[in-house]
């Protein structure tokens, strides 16, 4: 096994889980988002542990995503939230995933297909209710969610609309997810009226789950919340629910050195010791997920102390200064991110980027350990 990966604590999950359970209750089902390979945690182990702790659904975005899920005996039902290919239509239909439909041209579409294949598939119509991406027009729902209703071939399983600024506390954004909700609220309330059974009606995103308890409906659909980060990073988090990581990105010490004053470590000379000094080289880099751009401003936990990061990182390997003495030794773990040090929050936040972006980064050749 090699020295950099990728720790996936399962106990976390289970964790994150029961506090969405809280929250919520015991109605609403849980879908967890387990797209881009559950977020970088793998998709399979991810979506393993989850149902056994009580999850009901699973969400992917590409149909190659949910053929890995399923080609791992995973029978659990998954809703596809980006559109599909037209050539992928025969393997929704033969893999039972259930996608989100937005016009009535893919509804005939996938309509067609499961007649090919003498199935009948279901589907949940998206509503944009002001994402302004996938979903169909306000005005239009009803006509479609008709269309889906009398269809031989589809069954109408749900429907669910999309949250853009759920995780925010800006007044205006309160005010304008209040307006998509009850945008929301009045199309299933018509399709009811018309005489057509609106399936399970979800809504609620990780931000909509910690702060609007109106969106939760018959189903949530969380993703960063259940991998253990707040929506609302960058904000006071005091009141928000404990929740816990799941990821930890782990290396080891692989060479003790002892640096003169003077010298300069790493590509640029951008640090250089102000004393005889101790460096530990760890094998991770930016080709690992370890962004380049915390080159010297990081700090790597071993031993049960923090050691700052000096020199830029490279794309397989980084440096750290021990100190003019250290107890380091090589073959010492070094934990660069994971809970209870510098989370990937944290890194995001310095970055400017979101905690979704450094999960997803953690490239492919870092394996994954699953506790």
């Amino acid at each position: 096994m090699q020295a950099t990966k990728a720790i996936i604590h399962l106990d976390n999950l289970r964790w994150n889980i029961k506090a969405a359970r809280k929250i919520i209750g015991p109605r609403p089902k849980i879908c967890i988002a387990v797209k881009a390979d559950g977020y970088g945690h793998g998709a399979v182990n991810i979506s393993l542990c989850a149902l056994e702790a009580g999850v009901e659904y699973l969400a992917v975005a590409r149909v190659s995503e949910a053929a890995e899920v399923r080609a791992a005996g995973i029978n659990a039902p998954i809703l596809v939230l980006s559109q599909a290919q037209p050539e992928e239509l025969p393997r929704v239909v033969s893999l039972d995933l259930i996608p989100l439909v937005s016009d009535a041209e893919f509804i005939d579409e996938i309509a067609g297909a499961a007649e090919h294949a003498g199935k009948k598939i279901t589907v949940h119509l998206k509503v944009d209710t002001g994402m302004g991406r996938l979903g169909c027009h306000t005005e239009d729902a009803v006509s479609l969610a008709a269309k889906i209703f009398s269809g031989k071939n589809l069954y109408l399983g749900g429907v669910a609309t999309h949250l853009s600024v759920a995780d925010s506390l800006i007044p205006e954004d309160i005010t304008y997810t209040k307006e998509q909700l009850s945008k929301f609220r009045e199309i299933v309330s018509s399709m009811k009226n018309a005489g057509i059974d609106p399936g399970i009606v979800h809504a609620a995103n990780s931000g909509a789950l910690v702060y609007h308890d109106d969106s939760y409906f018959d189903m949530i659909r969380p993703g960063l919340f259940l991998y253990g980060y707040s929506p609302a990073y960058g904000m006071d988090k005091a009141s928000l629910p404990r929740i816990k990581p799941v990821m930890e990105l782990q290396s080891e010490v692989v060479l003790v050195k002892k640096v003169k004053k003077g010298s300069f470590i790493s590509y640029g000379r951008t640090w250089k010791a102000p004393e005889d000094t101790f460096l530990g080289v760890i094998p991770a880099g930016y080709a690992d997920g370890f962004p380049r751009k915390l080159s010297n401003d990081h700090s790597v936990y071993i031993r049960g102390k923090s050691y700052p990061l000096v020199g830029r990182i490279c794309m397989d390997q980084c440096m750290v200064n021990l100190g003019p003495e250290t107890e380091v030794k090589r073959w010492d773990k070094a934990m660069i991110f994971g809970p209870g040090f510098i989370t990937a929050a944290d890194m995001a936040e310095k970055l400017q980027l979101i905690p979704y972006e450094i999960m997803c980064g953690v490239n492919k050749r870092v394996p994954r350990e699953y506790v």
